[in-house]
């Protein structure tokens, strides 16, 4: 399935009804990860941008930690709506864990002092088009994804579940996975009010 890139803008949602279809194959998923990491822009092309692709049975494992994380903190009452959504977040093909690498970052604040205030804020804009690049083309390809934020909760734990660097931050998760519901209706503020032409 092909969309032009802005129909893909207008129909990317958060999914979170998620089924475990074969929309598209693991290949072509690892592809568009890997384009998108490859040629999504940085400050000073600093590429500090990391991702982890968890298919499967490894998204599962993710979950199932985020679970028993959040279990030990939410109070008992409020667990069944909590452990719904990790149902939801686990019903998808996969998940994928959005790092920025602080070596990189750091080794620029100390190479460029004059915009050492800078980096850390370029660095999260760089992962925030990276976040909406994978999003989007998921959408074009047919796949629904969310973006949920249970960092730095789990951070320890998925570091050493998957031997990654210390110096690796987890900024966000995108489950994803066929789309068994559509989002509902989205309300938009007047594009008046938020744009403004000179010229």
């Amino acid at each position: 399935m092909e969309k032009k890139f802005l129909d893909a803008v207008r129909d990317r949602r958060s999914i979170y009804t998620l089924g475990k279809e074969k929309v598209i194959t693991k290949k072509r998923i690892q592809e568009i990860v890997e384009d998108a990491v490859m040629h999504v822009p940085s400050a000073f092309n600093s590429q500090s941008a990391r991702v982890v692709l968890l298919n499967e049975k490894e998204s599962s494992k993710f979950w199932n930690m985020t679970r028993a994380t959040l279990k030990k903190i939410v109070p008992e009452e409020l667990f069944v709506a909590t452990n719904q959504k990790m149902d939801s977040f686990d019903a998808g093909f996969g998940t994928i864990l959005f790092f920025e690498d602080q070596a990189v970052v750091n080794e620029l604040v100390t190479k460029f002092p004059a915009y050492k205030d800078k980096f850390p804020m370029w660095s999260l804009q760089s992962s925030g088009m990276l976040q909406f690049t994978i999003w989007t083309a998921f959408e074009a390809e047919g796949l629904g994804a969310s973006l949920q934020h249970y960092n730095p909760l789990i951070d320890a734990e998925v570091k050493e579940e998957w031997s990654l660097p210390e110096s690796w931050t987890l900024l966000a998760e995108m489950p994803f996975g066929s789309v068994v519901a559509p989002a509902g209706a989205k309300e938009f503020s007047p594009i008046r009010e938020r744009v403004k032409v000179f010229g």
